[in-house]
């Protein structure tokens, strides 16, 4: 691991509560998910390597110890395997207090997975997407809850064409396609936030800022080396890309707050099309859709 350690809190405010995140075997989410041990949460892991998994939980492990932090493995782009695995911890879990999705990925070419879906549409958004509604009745039940989801102030280079959701239609631009997921993130937050009101479950989203991370370096191309040259020169470290995440996951201040966008963990700035309300709407009715059909053995309409 290439994260620094952090102190133990003296009076852990997330002792008993028990976190499920997505991508914490490296970057942010990794640094989140020990700071939230120190805190006295219990881990519940949600990834596809098995060794930086196992690492991981080492990690884990030696800074709470006695806290019975576990993993359960996916591919996190298929849908089948987030349905699959978001039942498993439904069924292990008494009580889930907090969920993160965090796992993220920018791809410089197009590709296509399993299901017929547009990889970075299917990852960024759709995973989360089918992780919430597989949980949604355990973080209900386990009232007061979170669910956080990583999104990013990259969502002002993205828009959402309903008619070319898998990006089929234009040149595929790499930052372009991930910011559109970014947008797909802060949109549905929104929405979910919209049909939890009243229920003890709250839902935000929140940019880390640009990190000095893994990201990115899978991109392939030239998009991955302008990355890597632009985290050294500019790009802030994992901890304090972190810092946002820990804020809204742990702290009573933001209890009470839901459906918002949050940067360096104040309430962060939109785009017009991010408060867009009714294109959320219709983004949670697509991807219902897309979910369904892929359920049935059937991908979406675009390819």
């Amino acid at each position: 691991m290439v994260a620094k350690s952090m102190p133990t809190d003296a009076n852990p405010i997330m002792r008993g509560k028990t976190v499920v995140i997505t991508g914490a075997t490296s970057g942010i989410g990794a640094i989140a998910a020990e700071r939230l041990a120190r805190l006295g949460a219990r881990i519940v892991m949600v990834a596809r390597d098995v060794a930086r998994a196992e690492m991981t939980l080492a990690w884990l492990r030696a800074a709470s110890p006695g806290v019975n932090h576990s993993v359960h493995y996916a591919e996190l782009s298929r849908l089948a395997d987030m349905k699959r695995v978001g039942a498993e911890i439904a069924a292990a879990e008494p009580r889930i207090d907090v969920l993160i999705n965090n796992a993220g990925a920018v791809f410089s070419r197009r590709i296509i997975t399993e299901d017929g879906l547009e990889r970075t549409f299917a990852l960024n958004h759709m995973s989360y997407f089918v992780m919430t509604e597989v949980l949604r009745d355990r973080l209900v039940a386990s009232a007061p809850a979170r669910i956080i989801n990583t999104a990013s102030n990259a969502h002002r280079r993205g828009h959402i064409d309903f008619d070319d959701l898998q990006s089929a239609h234009k040149k595929y631009r790499g930052s372009r396609v991930y910011g559109t997921s970014k947008l797909c993130n802060i949109l549905f937050t929104r929405e979910l936030a919209r049909r939890l009101a009243g229920q003890g479950v709250t839902a935000n989203s929140f940019s880390p800022g640009f990190v000095a991370t893994r990201f990115g370096n899978q991109a392939g191309g030239f998009a991955s080396l302008a990355l890597r040259i632009a985290k050294v020169l500019a790009a802030k470290s994992p901890e304090q890309g972190a810092k946002t995440l820990v804020h809204l996951a742990s702290s009573p201040d933001v209890a009470d707050v839901s459906g918002e966008f949050f940067y360096k963990s104040r309430l962060g700035k939109l785009t017009e099309e991010a408060r867009d309300d009714d294109k959320a709407r219709r983004l949670w009715t697509e991807s219902e859709r897309i979910a369904r059909q892929t359920a049935n053995g059937s991908g979406p309409d675009q390819v």
